[in-house]
């Protein structure tokens, strides 16, 4: 059962209280473009950065069969993602520890792939940098970083833009940096990645399409039955999902896939 507070909790931690199992501004969709671009296979070392509660770190371990290590500063989550792999009898295959994207805890040239969902939209411009040379770092020559974060389609120091921006960090009580394609592109070029692929597209985390395809019906069912226990609860989702409705042309998803 979804454990629902009225603690003042991220939207991601809050979202999923209420039983919310993908946390991706661009939902399932966007995550498999990465993944299959990524050319994932039963022999590949994957590292997920920011797993959450484990949902892509499990579908890729089913999926594709190779093994997945996970790493989260969260460990609330950590605790959440174990034990949502010990349920899908993963723990041979799985493994979430805590780190620090930072400052990875390996070596370098350990991994095929590295994947990152919803997380460098969080950090500062100088952070954001830095974790992705720890990408590129831990990537074995040849290997594929896949990124999937919020995305602004507007300029935001053109007038009324920085308002909105700063209303998503209160919707989001989160100090959200999301930047625009051309910024977000700049800084993977610097970082030195080639074969740079990327996509654009629209905010699907809580739109009713989104919520259909990434939780499927009774999934959003559960999620709306939950947050309608508590007042406070159904009040602050209905106020994320008019705040993504009612700017849905300044923020969307932006995912990246790119070689070392």
């Amino acid at each position: 059962m979804s454990t629902i507070t009225t603690d003042e909790k991220p939207a991601h931690l809050f979202l999923a209280s209420l039983g919310k199992t993908r946390l991706r501004p661009g939902g399932k969709a966007a995550t498999e473009r990465i993944l299959e671009a990524c050319h994932i296979t039963s022999d590949t070392l994957l590292l997920e950065v920011a797993p959450n509660m484990g949902t892509t770190a499990i579908h890729i371990a089913q999926t594709y069969g190779c093994d997945v290590t996970g790493i989260d500063l969260h460990e609330p989550s950590i605790l959440k993602a174990r034990e949502n792999i010990k349920q899908h009898g993963l723990e041979n295959s799985v493994r979430v520890e805590l780190g620090n994207a930072l400052s990875l805890p390996f070596a370098d040239d350990s991994f095929d792939v590295v994947i990152n969902e919803a997380m460098l939209s969080m950090l500062p411009l100088e952070q954001k940098r830095q974790a992705i040379h720890e990408y590129m770092r831990v990537l074995k020559p040849g290997g594929r970083l896949g990124t999937h974060d919020l995305l602004l389609r507007l300029d935001p120091e053109a007038e009324g833009n920085r308002a909105r921006l700063n209303a998503l960090r209160k919707s989001l009580f989160v100090n959200a940096q999301p930047m625009t394609e051309s910024a977000w592109s700049t800084l993977f070029n610097e970082v030195g990645f080639s074969e740079i692929d990327v996509h654009t597209g629209s905010m699907t985390l809580l739109s009713l399409k989104g919520l259909i395809i990434d939780e499927g019906w009774e999934g959003t069912l559960k999620l709306l039955g939950n947050a309608s226990q508590y007042e406070y609860s159904k009040q602050r989702l209905f106020e994320l999902i008019s705040t993504f409705e009612d700017n849905n042309d300044f923020y969307g998803h932006i995912t990246f896939v790119a070689t070392k």
